[in-house]
């Protein structure tokens, strides 16, 4: 038997449970559309197409590439969609993909709690250990929001931050001014963080007596509020959560090897540093 023929029957509903195998959908916040957003659980998969965010460039990328079945972190349902016009990239896309039957597969703030999930693959990226959960869901402590551990070695802030930079592919950091920092910002040796919008964990982050707090759209307040208690560098949403892709290539690869699946090229960042 090929390889060809041993993969030729794996299903939209055989890809989505060897992630939800990793990340359950029980993990979603409340507020959240993990799962299937659009297709069919029984129609046969040609390729996946991993990303972040899915847009129209990326639906039309999916078909250019024969694969009919995109995963991404970000659901593109996660609003409501009260019309169908193409008037807006969530309709365009879902249009398009409708129209070209890709099915459509997002595993958002699920794969954001899961033990090894976005959190925790940016704590490996950072080589940092004795890495724990900041915000746990359950009582042994796996799961949950964000992480806090140790650097290997403490670095200087400008070496931390340089660290940032070259291990999540962003060209600016916005920090809180080191100087207001109560605590010693002369070596870094504890952090936490949190892939996407993780404001709402810099008091976790605190209380777990991080130095530096690493995550992305943090508001001007909370660098006012927090500046003295603790050291936050802010980079990118989409380069918190780009990993999020390397880790949906491992699990589906691991089950099934061999298999096409293509990191899309037309994953893009929307914001430009100038």
């Amino acid at each position: 038997m090929s390889s060809e023929d041993k993969f030729s029957d794996i299903t939209v509903a055989a890809v989505a449970e060897a992630i939800e195998a990793f990340a359950p959908r029980r993990l979603q916040e409340s507020y959240d559309n993990t799962g299937l957003q659009f297709g069919f659980p029984d129609m046969i998969v040609t390729g996946v197409l991993l990303t972040v965010d899915v847009t129209p460039a990326v639906v039309d990328e999916a078909i250019d590439k024969g694969c009919n079945m995109i995963v991404s972190h970000h659901p593109l349902l996660f609003h409501g969609v009260k019309s169908l016009t193409g008037s807006t990239p969530v309709e365009l896309a879902l249009i398009k993909a409708v129209t070209a039957n890709v099915a459509i597969y997002s595993s958002h703030t699920a794969l954001d709690s899961a033990p090894g999930g976005v959190s925790h693959r940016m704590s490996r990226m950072l080589g940092l250990e004795d890495v724990e959960v900041l915000e746990p869901h359950n009582p042994d402590l796996t799961e949950g929001l964000g992480c806090v551990g140790n650097l290997a070695e403490p670095l200087t802030f400008d070496r931390f931050v340089a660290l940032v930079k070259s291990k999540f592919g962003s060209p600016v950091v916005r920090c809180s001014d080191p100087s207001r920092y109560a605590g010693s910002s002369s070596r870094i040796e504890r952090v936490a963080l949190c892939g996407g919008s993780g404001g709402s964990l810099i008091r976790r982050a605190i209380d777990a007596g991080a130095q530096v707090y690493l995550t992305s759209d943090t508001r001007y307040h909370d660098f006012l509020d927090f500046s003295s208690s603790i050291i936050i560098a802010d980079i990118g949403h989409h380069e918190s959560e780009s990993c999020s892709k390397e880790i949906f290539y491992e699990l589906i690869t691991k089950k099934f090897p061999n298999f096409a699946v293509k990191l899309a090229c037309s994953d893009q960042n929307p914001m430009v540093y100038l």
